[in-house]
């Protein structure tokens, strides 16, 4: 997709933002996983002092390692259950903005490992707050948790940041704990207008670079690169699908916002696609079989003796508060989405050392596809 200008003599917004974050100190947590490689690329890119804190990551493929996110920051090894590690960590950095994405994020895993899940979602949330305390330099804490934080009720409008928190399964729950534990110190020790903390709930999120297990898309695309056929558990689950970029451009919006702004924008933010776009997972696969004819699939015929871990099938939020409040929307369709993430896939399948290029590209790209969607406006 080629980059189009923006209007002569006119300064994007999306343009001034990442200037905003030129030289500013800022703590990542989790920025070896999917998400935040790709947000510590961009802050790098915008020219932020990066500081990271994470486990290293899972698989050589992994877009931190190949994409070579960690050029450039600092990247500090460790777990975010390690309350003593963490707090030096972040003390250390003198952050002024911290971005929370830390996680386990697999919905699967979390029922193989349920304590484990609870510790890292939970616990390593309530460390980095509490660590949050006592560094003076701070401005502004994002968390980072999910669209399933939700008590999942199957219904057909979107979810708004007012609904009640739930979760069936671990990941879920630990999700829903994770957003009572960030309100709760935000209430308790972050009222007095020093460090104003808020939560982001996003939707699932593809993009290049992912290889978590049991997740659809890099499923396939590891089936697609071996020439084998993916087994699709739940074709008619409905998910609110979104490129990468755009919850984390909603995620920079809102540390500034919160840096400039304070108490006014501390709570909940839900950052998901259009409503067109929250599809069936059958619907997104056949648009990655349009981009990419090595995709083979096999969706196997309901089986009433058969068990799975329990996944919710519909899911969708409503984002009306960022978009009024933040002036954040989506600006890619589920095409466009798929089409940068199915490219990213198949030039890696054939040349990997392409990542860092990759990297760039789509960066710029995605930055020329707002700044004209907001000279559209």
């Amino acid at each position: 997709m080629a980059k189009r200008p923006c209007a002569v003599g006119r300064k994007s917004v999306t343009r001034e933002m990442l200037d905003w974050y030129r030289g500013r100190r800022v703590f990542i947590t989790g920025h070896t996983g999917f998400k935040g490689a790709w947000l510590t690329a961009w802050l790098r890119r915008a020219g932020a002092r990066i500081t990271g804190y994470a486990h290293a990551p899972e698989d050589k493929r992994d877009l931190f390692e190949t994409g070579c996110v960690a050029t450039g920051i600092q990247s500090i090894l460790g777990d975010v259950r390690d309350r003593r590690a963490l707090e030096e960590s972040l003390r250390a950095s003198a952050a002024e903005v911290v971005f929370h994405l830390a996680a386990q994020s697999l919905v699967r895993r979390s029922y193989r490992e349920p304590v484990e899940t609870y510790e890292t979602n939970v616990l390593g949330t309530a460390n980095l707050l509490d660590a949050a305390r006592r560094v003076p330099e701070l401005r502004a804490i994002v968390v980072v948790t999910s669209d399933k934080c939700y008590e999942n009720r199957g219904l057909a409008r979107g979810y708004t940041e007012d609904d009640p928190m739930g979760g069936h399964d671990p990941y879920s729950s630990s999700k829903g704990c994770a957003e009572l534990v960030t309100s709760a110190y935000r209430r308790s020790f972050f009222s007095d207008g020093g460090v104003a903390v808020a939560s982001a709930r996003a939707g699932n999120v593809i993009g290049g670079g992912d290889w978590a297990e049991d997740r659809l898309v890099p499923d396939i695309a590891r089936a697609a690169s071996a020439g084998a056929t993916v087994v699709v558990r739940s074709p008619e689950a409905v998910r609110p699908w979104q490129f990468v970029l755009e919850p984390l451009r909603g995620y920079l919006m809102l540390g500034r916002a919160l840096v400039e702004r304070g108490q006014a924008v501390a709570g909940a933010w839900n950052f998901g696609p259009r409503d067109a776009d929250t599809v069936p997972v059958r619907d997104l696969v056949d648009r990655m079989r349009h981009h990419w004819d090595r995709v083979a699939v096999d969706v196997p015929a309901p089986s009433g003796t058969a068990h799975t871990p329990h996944e919710a099938a519909l899911l969708r939020l409503d984002c009306a508060k960022a978009h009024t409040e933040l002036g954040w929307e989506p600006v890619l369709s589920l095409d466009d989405a798929v089409e940068m993430t199915v490219h990213w896939y198949r030039a890696f399948d054939e040349d990997a050392k392409s990542a860092p290029a990759l990297l760039g590209q789509q960066l710029e790209a995605y930055e020329g596809m707002v700044e004209s969607s907001e000279v559209s406006r």
